[in-house]
């Protein structure tokens, strides 16, 4: 029976490496993404010049918003290897930013929760400095309220995490 158990353990534990897969997919999302970024930047050089300051600002928030999903992704392949497929040992890459290495659960929905947070408040952004051709009240009622259902998700996220480490403290 125990090397029926061993062997049912050694293929769980080995299937974290089938995650694998997925981060190589994620990573060549980035790249797709890292061309979509050039893009738009090279549009918005090009157009910036002749542009209104509301354009430009719009072009801007634009790229902050591939930006921060950018760094989102990177959070989650990091936080992913690192959680379900390899520990990795830090002592070895001390020039590795410490936001990257050892992301436990709560820090993970924390930052991810921020950085949604953070895309969500540009797209508000968005929609408010370009509110003269965007005058639709219902779309940007809708665009606050998920950003503010975001909002309150992290702090009841923050809350509970807090109190969870509370009570783990406790003797």
């Amino acid at each position: 029976m125990n090397r029926i158990a061993h062997f049912i353990e050694m293929i769980a534990f080995s299937s974290r490496w089938l995650v694998a897969p997925f981060l190589l997919g994620l990573i060549f999302g980035l790249a797709v993404l890292l061309w979509k970024f050039v893009v738009k930047l090279v549009d918005f050089v090009t157009q910036v010049h002749g542009a209104e300051t509301s354009d430009a600002i719009v072009g801007i928030l634009n790229l902050v918003d591939l930006t921060l999903v950018a760094n989102l992704i990177v959070i989650v392949i990091c936080s992913s290897y690192e959680n379900f497929v390899s520990p990795i040992d830090y002592s070895k890459h001390p020039t590795w930013p410490p936001g990257l290495v050892n992301i436990g659960f709560s820090g993970l929905k924390q930052k991810l929760l921020g950085s949604i947070v953070a895309i969500a408040a540009v797209s508000v952004l968005e929609w408010f400095t370009d509110i003269d051709r965007k005058a639709d009240s219902v779309k940007l009622a809708w665009v606050v309220g998920i950003l503010l259902a975001f909002a309150v998700a992290m702090l009841v996220l923050a809350i509970a995490d807090r109190v969870s480490s509370a009570t783990e403290d406790r003797p």
